[in-house]
């Protein structure tokens, strides 16, 4: 069984910084490109950021420069660095392989930015 166990999320005012973990298990870490995406009331889940077998990055667009995916292969675990953080990254944040799997989304860590 394929296990993504995200946490890290919390409430932080606008400007403030998190810094979220994923945890996998039943999947060949280092083998597949993983990514983080999230999901804001009353839209889509959107991709946010991907880092390759690798180790190359990329990410949304209104997030770079802010956000930072890193990867320790040894822990079978992705992070996510979100820093100046605002009230439009308030969302649901999940990790998955990238493509995503939607068999293998968990529950997610709840990211809130207050104003």
């Amino acid at each position: 069984q394929v296990q993504l166990v995200e946490s890290g999320g919390g409430l932080v005012q606008a400007g403030g910084s998190l810094r979220l973990s994923c945890a996998s298990s039943g999947i060949i870490f280092s083998a597949n490109a993983m990514g983080w995406y999230r999901q804001a009331p009353g839209k889509q889940r959107e991709w946010v950021a991907i880092i390759t077998r690798g180790g190359l990055t990329d990410y949304k667009e209104s997030v770079k420069g802010r956000f930072t995916i890193s990867r320790d292969n040894a822990k079978n675990t992705i992070y996510l660095q979100l820093n100046s953080l605002k009230p439009e990254d308030t969302a649901v944040y999940y990790c998955n392989l990238v493509p995503s799997n939607r068999a293998y989304w968990g529950q997610g860590t709840q990211v809130t930015v207050s104003s």
